[in-house]
């Protein structure tokens, strides 16, 4: 590697490397920025690139360091610092968490029912201390409220360690369990405690159950799960009687019940797995329904006895325009939560007769789910809302009277008039005809003569939906003259489960064709022109970020691409990377499939870049990222300055400390946050 200097960006040495696969030859010769420790990353030549890349990223961004402050200014000052949560009844207690001013993580209380003091919980500030990342996971109160149990991870690996805490004494118990990757679910007698260990390769293929007060190491295993692609998880029926053990991967699912009350019985098999069928189970006096997609991609809702869980009885039909996404049920009720033409719906029902009726909402676009709801056994629910122009708002609803009581609107202590924003729901045409929703939002006066700046946000995979909603951060680039627009482009699943089958596999080209398109189309309706426009996504919509740049690289004025998942190919053809086999429904097998080598060849970024001008390009990275790991964007970057043409901005930001998320803190991603505004309005020449 060449000696880095303020004046020069560091050059990645090119050493030579090929594979043949399939009868095709690849190059790839930045292979050897992969250090074969990896997760232990010692490799000196690889850490000095590392360092190099951030020396240049500081240099490069050194300048512009008084716009990062102001930016970061206006951003904390929307945060109100002393914020809290709105308080929840579950069960004897009611429950809350609150920040104080200047503290970078939450206090989580609660206080008895009937009367007494509040109780400190959990004290995250003073578990963080002493750490650079802290990441509170899992964490559940036992049924009797003696104690908690709780899950940290403080170097953003994602290899949790749990704990318990008995409230009553506020003694820590001295069992410990490492590398937990999992919900933590209690037992209903309180002294158990259900997890899942991550094993070697970061996968959870295990259920396991702990009693309180013996050896960690002598815990027992309830479920082992032997295909490799495939994920176990924990969790609880709304009733409690229940404990649901599911296990599968992108596309199909199985799940086996334990009585809650004898975790160690023989589990119940719900539905044996059967490929590309997915399905989620709850409990109600006997009866379990069942959300699947056997027969439509958007879900319908069956019901079965607990002596033929296989045998399912439909109960709501699926639906073309309508797109079931979950359903929670309750004593006296049930609620069924989804979209209806790409617009969230909470709808509420009988037991008897299933009708439905549907909750109402002001704004034509918007976001509304169940919030917080803890209890079986109620009269009123928790529910979120927001939109691009309205802040988080919490209501209460009362069932008997069909009324929304206002709990808490999002506090902005600098100040927010939402009457000086507009927001729209657009349909833009893809080149095959397809209509992409795109929600976008303004200030009152900004121009539609194509003069303005405009920043895209895409994502598109996963069957991901991103919401319209409400974002602080977001206003410093709208009364700077900015529109914010989301693609909701094929790949999520914002129009449907068929929405996300139209972006994956051999049909992955339509998420970033769609992305394009949304573009040129708001180029058409005179929200802004070509180069006056900035992009970001992370991780899978970090692919997209790079392989829209390689198709239409005139298109974009500044590019954020955070942790992408740009190297493909290679990571999809390597078994031993923690989530290769799990991927494989997502992305194609190309280990064992030719179409799908050639289909991901011909889009994966790296693979793809070449020998012409990119636009400005901001990358970030994570050491410790297990999902997108840390050679990716670095391999990506170092041939994009070995290839490019242009003399543009290329700056790669690795966080030797974090992960998949970046920092941890809500002040400190907020550092980062204004890192990117200031790039992109620094390369689109925007006067602060």
């Amino acid at each position: 590697m060449t000696e880095t200097l303020a004046s020069a960006a560091p050059l990645a040495p090119r050493r030579p490397h090929s594979f043949t696969h399939h009868g095709l030859t690849v190059q790839d010769d930045w292979a050897w920025l992969r250090d074969p420790g990896y997760p232990d990353v010692k490799d000196q030549a690889v850490l000095d690139y590392l360092a190099a890349e951030n020396d240049w990223f500081e240099s490069a961004m050194a300048p512009h360091k008084p716009l990062m402050d102001r930016l970061f200014a206006e951003m904390k000052g929307r945060i109100k610092e002393d914020d809290s949560s709105v308080p929840q009844k579950d069960g004897d207690y009611i429950y809350w968490r609150a920040f104080e001013t200047g503290a970078q993580y939450r206090k989580w209380y609660r206080k008895p029912v009937a009367g007494g003091e509040d109780q400190l919980i959990l004290d995250e500030p003073a578990l963080a201390e002493g750490h650079d990342y802290f990441r509170l996971g899992a964490m559940s109160v036992s049924p009797d409220g003696r104690y908690l149990a709780y899950a940290i991870d403080d170097d953003g690996s994602e290899r949790f360690e749990a704990r318990i805490k008995d409230l009553f004494t506020g003694e820590i118990l001295p069992e410990v369990i490492p590398n937990t990757l999992s919900a933590l679910v209690w037992t209903s007698d309180s002294r158990g405690l259900l997890y899942g260990l991550a094993n070697e390769n970061w996968r959870t293929d295990n259920a396991r159950l702990h009693r309180l007060g013996d050896p960690v190491e002598s815990d027992v295993e309830l479920f082992h799960e032997d295909d490799e692609g495939f994920r176990v998880s924990v969790g609880l029926t709304s009733s409690e009687k229940w404990i649901v053990i599911s296990t599968g991967d992108h596309v199909t699912t199985e799940a086996w019940l334990v009585p809650a009350d004898d975790p160690t019985a023989a589990p119940l098999l719900v539905a044996a797995r059967q490929p590309s069928r997915e399905y989620d189970v709850d409990e109600h006096d006997g009866t379990l329904y069942i959300r699947t997609n056997d027969t439509h991609p958007n879900f319908r809702l069956v019901k079965a006895s607990l002596d033929a869980p296989a045998d399912w009885e439909e109960i709501i039909a699926p639906d073309d325009h309508f797109y079931l996404t979950d359903f929670t049920l309750f004593k006296n009720f049930y609620v069924t939560e989804g979209r209806q033409d790409g617009l969230d719906q909470i709808e509420l029902r009988d037991y008897a007769s299933h009708a439905a009726k549907r909750l109402s909402f002001p704004e034509a676009s918007y976001s509304a789910s169940l919030d917080d709801n803890p209890e079986y056994d109620v009269t009123k629910l928790r529910i979120g809302y927001e939109s691009m122009v309205t802040p988080d708002t919490i209501y209460d609803y009362h069932l008997a009277e069909g009324r929304f009581e206002l709990l808490k609107v999002q506090e902005i202590p600098s100040g927010y008039d939402a009457a000086r924003y507009s927001t729209e729901r657009l349909m833009i045409p893809a080149r095959d005809g397809t209509q992409i929703p795109v929600s976008i939002v303004y200030h009152k006066d900004f121009p539609r003569d194509g003069s303005a700046s405009l920043h895209l946000y895409g994502y598109g995979a996963y069957g991901l939906a991103m919401e319209p909603g409400f974002s602080t951060a977001r206003l410093s680039l709208l009364d700077r003259g900015f529109a914010f627009a989301l693609a909701h482009i094929r790949g999520g699943d914002d129009l449907g489960q068929q929405w996300y089958l139209d972006g994956k596999l051999d049909k992955r080209t339509n998420t970033f064709t769609d992305f394009v398109d949304v573009a040129k189309g708001l180029i058409e309706r005179g929200y802004t022109t070509r180069g006056r426009i900035s992009i970001s996504g992370g991780s899978a919509g970090g692919e997209l970020m790079g392989a829209v740049i390689n198709s239409d690289p005139d298109l974009w004025g500044a590019v954020v691409a955070h942790v992408p998942f740009v190297d493909v190919l290679n990571t999809m053809l390597d078994e031993s990377l923690p989530l290769t086999p799990g991927e494989w429904p997502e992305w194609g097998n190309p280990v064992e499939d030719k179409a799908a080598f050639e289909t991901i060849l011909g889009y994966d970024p790296y693979s793809n870049v070449t020998a012409q001008d990119y636009p400005p390009l901001l990358v970030t990275a994570g050491l410790n990222d297990p999902r997108v790991t840390y050679w990716e964007p670095a391999k990506w970057v170092a041939k994009l300055r070995a290839t490019k043409t242009d003399g543009n901005a290329l700056l790669l930001k690795t966080n030797m400390g974090a992960g998949h998320g970046g920092k941890s803190g809500r002040f400190e991603s907020l550092h980062e946050t204004a890192e990117e505004f200031a790039f992109i309005l620094w390369q689109l020449g925007v006067a602060d």
